[in-house]
């Protein structure tokens, strides 16, 4: 509105249409939502105004549909749709989930207030900011016309019987008009924030935001989870095969063959098979461990221990499988973790323990080493921290100079049936 061009730009036009179909819509409302009221209140006494007070309950799920397009005439800024979707299919769900959101009883109140408050500003607005001054505008057509070039009434209150007048009234109109067209930009800015304010406060559009934001990560973990089982599959049912083939057939062509130079190229090449197969599976295990996927974390975690360096004891109780990308990211903290016992913390002994309780599984894994450890300090534990976060879960690094280093993490979950 502060820009020059505002009364030539087609604002004007929107905030006009703006204002006209907020008092139709709000006109139709008021109908519609006194005629059920009155209908369900007179025959609730035989039961079947029931269905229609419950009717009348949700008429705001309709009435902040069509304000949050025509909202899309002032507002660049769409407002989403507050509602969640219902957990399963059917009217039944439908309803209840709908008469217990909070978003239904604030579109509720909306619509009562639209209907008996809200489009009669509407249509004031359109009164003063449009049709009066074309009223004044049209005097002189008026006065030509209906008036014989005698006389005419200006908004039927003033009575003008000269031409002069006339076109001095005309202009005064236009003046007006000008002016209207800001007031009713202005009306219809107000207006279609404060439809904002009541149907969708922006707390709780960021809100909304936050909850999308975070279940697409949830669906990005298990997209990505996912992906590590393919490959590991891929890896394991091809490339792994393909090479226990080979250092077979070089094993078998070894044996056959003559002492001499080709036995020699045999041998290196079948102890270069067996090395490339022995890499290939640490390498499959390190994407997605067929263990953790067939048999779950404890089978996982306990194989993890058997190929560490450092002796590790293992205590965890846990009596039912877990999601998949929690028991995935509980693994992989658990190999960081034994892997930096390995590397820096001269550690004799390392003990992994955890539990699931109250809804949450608890890991920590704890040696006897030198201590002194700092999470992002090349440790590999900050990616491993992110991933948690990821998962709504915390990680937590204790780690003394002189020792002992305590690595917590635990995870928001509850046991799943993977048998179904």
């Amino acid at each position: 509105m502060t820009r020059p061009g505002f009364l030539l730009s087609v604002w004007p036009w929107r905030s006009i249409t703006y204002l006209l179909t907020g008092t139709l819509t709000g006109a139709v409302a008021l109908v519609g939502i006194a005629s059920t009221a009155v209908v369900g209140g007179v025959l609730v006494v035989v039961l079947v105004g029931l269905p229609l007070l419950v009717l009348l309950a949700l008429a705001g799920i309709p009435v902040a549909w069509v304000e949050r397009r025509r909202l899309r005439l002032i507002d660049r800024d769409p407002i989403a749709d507050q509602h969640q979707v219902p957990a399963a299919k059917g009217l039944w769900t439908w309803l209840t989930t709908r008469l217990r959101e909070q978003a239904t009883w604030r579109e509720l109140g909306y619509a009562l207030l639209f209907a008996g408050l809200l489009w009669p500003v509407d249509a004031f607005a359109i009164m003063i900011g449009l049709l009066f001054p074309l009223a004044m505008i049209a005097s002189p057509l008026v006065m030509a016309t209906v008036g014989d070039g005698q006389e005419t009434k200006v908004l039927k209150v003033w009575t003008v019987t000269t031409w002069p007048a006339a076109f001095g009234i005309a202009v005064l109109g236009l003046v007006l008009l000008a002016l209207g067209g800001y007031a009713l930009g202005a009306a219809a800015g107000a207006r279609a924030e404060l439809t904002r304010l009541l149907i969708a406060p922006r707390e709780s559009d960021l809100g909304a935001k936050v909850v999308e934001l975070t279940r697409s990560r949830f669906r990005l973990v298990d997209a990505f989870e996912a992906e590590r089982r393919r490959i590991e599959r891929d890896l394991h049912d091809g490339a792994q095969q393909r090479l226990v083939s080979l250092t077979m057939t070089l094993g078998l062509a070894r044996l056959d063959a003559p002492p001499g130079p080709l036995a020699d190229q045999l041998a290196k090449a079948h102890d270069e098979a067996g090395r490339a197969l022995a890499e290939l599976r640490e390498l499959i295990r390190g994407i997605h461990p067929k263990v953790l996927a067939d048999y779950g974390l404890q089978a996982a975690v306990a194989d993890a221990a058997d190929r560490s360096v450092v002796p590790v004891d293992v205590e965890l109780e846990l009596f039912a499988r877990l999601p998949q990308a929690v028991e995935a990211a509980a693994y992989f903290v658990v190999c960081e973790a034994l892997a930096n016992i390995a590397k820096h913390s001269g550690a004799n002994r390392a003990k992994v323990t955890g539990e699931h309780r109250d809804g949450r599984l608890f890991m920590r894994v704890s040696d006897d080493g030198r201590g002194g450890a700092v999470a992002g300090t090349g440790s590999g534990l900050t990616g491993l921290a992110d991933r948690v976060s990821v998962l709504d879960g915390r990680l937590s690094l204790s780690s003394p100079p002189g020792g002992p280093t305590l690595l917590c993490v635990e995870f928001p979950c509850e046991p799943i049936d993977r048998s179904a």
